[in-house]
């Protein structure tokens, strides 16, 4: 019986693009693959690609979908699973960072002290309440899936917790940051089972740290 193809997620958006260069630095074949239009797998010799959505990786990896995969830290975090971070890949470097309105701080600090509390929006709850836990802030966690940058300039929020790369977009929308949360790269993550049964994802995980 021939053996089963070593199964691999790749994240949509951003990270995709240098998750197949990095693949194919590796030895693997990715062919195919830059332009994948509508299709979600990819089979090719010993391998199977599925292409899905960057939040569900975790979640393929931890209930055994997939061997492996590549992944931003920050989805690995905010979904806690059980998984195996092997390899830092260094790509897709961004920040979690916690923004408010250009200048409107000493508002938001008054009001803090006379209520004890504070709004907060995020894509991000758990990451934001692990992060509010550690600098001792009371607050309100607003949980969004979209144009967060909306929340504080429409009332909704005192501030926002949210990913950047460059914080043009929180420029272009007179955000400024008032703390580092996080720092996020791409990271090599296995299922536990696979890396303990399958030499395939140990010598990927070898291959990858080879082509940093």
């Amino acid at each position: 019986m021939s053996e089963r193809p070593l199964r691999i997620a790749l994240p949509k958006g951003t990270l995709f693009a240098p998750s197949l260069a990095i693949l194919g630095r590796a030895g693997l074949d990715t062919g195919g693959l830059a332009d994948p239009g509508r299709q979600l797998t990819f089979d090719k010799p010993g391998l199977r690609y599925l292409i899905v959505r960057p939040t569900d990786v975790p979640v393929f990896v931890n209930y055994g979908g997939v061997d492996c995969a590549i992944c931003g830290k920050d989805s690995l975090l905010e979904a806690d699973l059980d998984l195996v971070e092997l390899v830092d890949l260094g790509f897709g470097a961004c920040r979690f960072v916690l923004v408010e309105p250009e200048g409107e701080h000493e508002r938001i600090e008054e009001r803090y002290r006379h209520s004890g509390i504070l709004r907060v929006a995020s894509k991000y709850p758990r990451v934001s309440s692990d992060y509010l836990a550690r600098a001792g802030v009371q607050a309100e966690l607003i949980k969004m899936h979209g144009n967060i940058e909306l929340a504080p300039l429409v009332g909704m929020a005192d501030r926002v917790i949210d990913i950047t790369a460059t914080g043009a977009t929180l420029a272009e929308n007179h955000l400024v940051i008032v703390d580092e949360v996080l720092a996020s790269t791409a990271r090599f993550v296995a299922n536990p089972a696979s890396l303990r049964t399958d030499f395939r994802v140990r010598q990927l995980a070898k291959r990858l740290g080879e082509c940093l």
